[in-house]
């Protein structure tokens, strides 16, 4: 069911994104009088399609390939691959005989399209939920590290003031682009030293293999005592109860949840020793730690307080519109770090499998939304990469023909579409597989 979940959500987001960029596409071809023959959901390869009718001259369908969509623009060299329709004179109607700048507008609108829905579902959110964050002055115990965090010199209790000598004002930022897609050094206050740690700029690839936990934990450090206990558990077995503050673990002081957890880890399958706090006496107590370094129980935290903020109508729309071209931008800065070697493509680069996992195996609508906004600005900057086949392709070629003062040859578009279609294939296929080798590794 959970695999049916997070399909479902797949196909309804993509779904959702394809249509209105198509429709970019459709809107600027019918609003300079160029005839649309086709607008397809996904493609109907070889004349196959699941679902189609046909409304004021337009065929309209749902094609059984699901590799994005398509409008298919008369006069046009484009996926369908369709060139006899070049063999006779152009005629009024068709794209070739616009202008090349009514032509530009037509390739850019479904792009368009995607940065105005992308602006327009993260003002819908902010209006609705407003802003809530962490205020960094309110973590009293400093971060808890992972692996990744770890061995680039942090150490739990650290307290993260600044980046670049900017003041960090929310904690959540400490995991955000700010720190991690630039030349980044972290001033770091620990006791009484303050420090300074450089951000690798091939961090990214440590954090596609372990995940932005293992960099700094979302959960500050935070002391705690046991609540929910599991049943048959060794917590249970063990006697703990609700209320309980565990004091040692084998003789060692843990004041902090994480620093109990490293110590259940370091003994895993063994029995150890707690001294725990139960009202105002202390008890010895041996508990059996299971293969996970895990003890069976949820913690009662004392977690800092969040601030929210609320936006009215119009206020809403700048943060929003930050938000959204925020995403635009660091998935720029990202692809330049492919291309530069920081990050290497097979970490970086998903297919849908990915992007299914993200949505989760439940339906949360907030993150829903939330992923579907992300995407279409993804979905944006992807289409403006200059790759025959894609919409940035075509502007390239357009941009030429306007400095140069003629279009090129039908045939060089051919070739250069045919050109762009394996790359497009090839990296497809290089995203599903990294995705599925990916996905047989965590198991």
């Amino acid at each position: 069911m959970s695999v049916l979940i997070m399909a479902g959500q797949l196909i309804l987001g993509l779904s959702i994104l394809v249509i209105l960029h198509e429709f970019g596409h459709f809107l600027a071809a019918r609003a300079f009088g160029i005839k649309v023959e086709k607008f397809y959901l996904f493609f109907d390869a070889w004349g196959v399609s699941l679902f189609k009718f046909n409304y004021k001259g337009v065929e309209y369908g749902i094609g059984w390939l699901p590799l994005g969509g398509y409008v298919k623009i008369a006069g046009m060299i484009d996926e369908s691959m369709d060139t006899d329709q070049l063999a006779g004179p152009p005629q009024p109607w068709e794209f070739r005989s616009k202008p090349a700048w009514q032509r530009l507008i037509v390739m850019l609108g479904g792009i368009i399209v995607n940065i105005i829905v992308g602006i327009f579902i993260f003002w819908v959110l902010t209006i609705r939920y407003g802003e809530t964050y962490t205020p960094n002055a309110n973590i009293k115990y400093g971060i808890v590290p992972g692996k990744i965090g770890t061995k680039m010199g942090l150490k739990a209790g650290d307290k993260i003031n600044s980046v670049n000598g900017k003041p960090i004002v929310r904690f959540e930022d400490l995991v955000s682009s700010k720190v991690l897609l630039d030349k980044t050094v972290l001033n770091v206050q620990r006791g009484n030293e303050n420090i300074d740690i450089k951000v690798p700029p091939t961090i990214l690839n440590d954090l596609s293999d372990y995940g932005i936990e293992e960099f700094i934990n979302r959960i500050p450090r935070v002391k705690f005592a046991i609540d929910t206990i599991a049943r048959k558990s060794g917590a249970e077995q063990a006697g703990l109860k609700k209320g309980d503050s565990i004091l040692t673990v084998n003789g060692k002081a843990v004041t902090y949840f994480d620093e109990m957890q490293a110590q259940l880890r370091a003994n895993k399958n063994n029995k150890v020793e707690l001294t725990i706090k139960r009202g105002d006496s202390l008890q010895q107590i041996s508990a059996q730690i299971n293969n996970e370094g895990v003890l069976g129980f949820k913690p009662k935290a004392q977690l800092p307080q969040d601030t929210t903020i609320k936006y009215g109508l119009f206020g809403s729309l700048p943060v929003g519109a930050t938000k959204a071209w925020g995403m635009f931008t660091d998935n720029a800065k990202g692809i330049g770090k492919i291309f530069t070697g920081q990050v290497k493509a097979r970490k970086a680069i998903s297919s849908p499998i990915g992007i299914a996992v993200m949505f989760g195996s439940h339906v949360d609508w907030i993150r829903f939304w939330s992923l579907v906004g992300f995407l279409s600005m993804v979905l944006a900057l992807t289409n403006l990469l200059p790759i025959p086949g894609l919409d940035g392709g075509h502007t390239v070629f357009l941009l030429i023909e306007m400095i140069k003062g003629k279009p090129l040859s039908d045939k060089f578009l051919e070739r250069a579409q045919i050109v762009g279609f394996v790359l497009l294939i090839s990296l497809m296929v290089f995203a599903f597989g990294n995705d599925i080798v990916k996905q047989v590794m965590k198991k």
